[in-house]
C-alpha cells in the first residue's frame, strides 16, 4: 500500500503549463524563501501522507497537464483573519501525460494509483499538441 497521497487542483485562468510557471515567479505566489505556493482556504487532515512524498497534480483547461511536488504546509494568517494552508511546492513542473479531469471546487485527494504517469525527459521537448487533439487523444485513452 502507498503511504503518501497527492492533491489534484484546477490551474484557474491558466491557459497552459507556461502560464502556471510564470505565475510561480511572481512575489504573490512566493514563500518568503522564494519557493512556490498555493494559499487554500482549507488544510488537509492526511497533511503527513501529502509530506511523505505527495505532489499537487494541476488541472489546465479541463486537463491534467503537470505536478509540482509538494515540500511543506505552512500556515498563513489572512488579513481578515482566517487561518488558511499555504502547500509549499518545489520549483520545478513535471509533465505528466493528459489526463481529462472535469471541474470541480477547491483540491481532492489523489491516490498515486490515479495519478497519470511524468512524461518522459525527451518529451518535453517536443512540440505540444493542439489542445483539441490532445484532448481528443486523451478521451480515446491514447494519451
Amino acid at each position: 500500500m502507498d503511504k503518501y497521497v497527492n492533491l489534484i487542483k484546477l490551474s484557474v485562468g491558466t491557459e497552459n503549463v507556461e502560464d502556471l510557471a510564470d505565475w510561480h515567479r511572481t512575489k504573490r505566489a512566493q514563500t518568503t524563501d522564494g519557493l512556490p505556493r498555493h494559499v487554500t482556504r482549507m488544510w488537509p487532515k492526511r497533511e503527513a501522507e501529502i509530506l511523505n512524498g505527495g505532489s499537487i497534480y494541476w488541472v489546465i483547461k479541463g486537463l491534467i497537464q503537470c505536478r509540482q511536488r509538494i515540500l511543506r504546509l505552512d500556515e498563513v494568517i489572512g488579513q481578515d483573519g482566517i487561518r488558511r494552508c499555504a502547500i509549499v511546492l518545489e520549483p520545478e513542473l513535471h509533465r505528466t501525460q493528459s489526463a481529462i479531469k472535469r471541474p470541480f471546487q477547491g483540491w481532492r485527494y489523489l491516490p498515486p494509483g490515479d495519478a497519470p504517469p511524468d512524461l518522459p525527459k525527451g518529451r518535453k521537448t517536443e512540440e505540444v499538441l493542439p489542445p483539441e487533439l490532445n484532448r481528443a487523444l486523451a478521451e480515446i485513452g491514447v494519451l
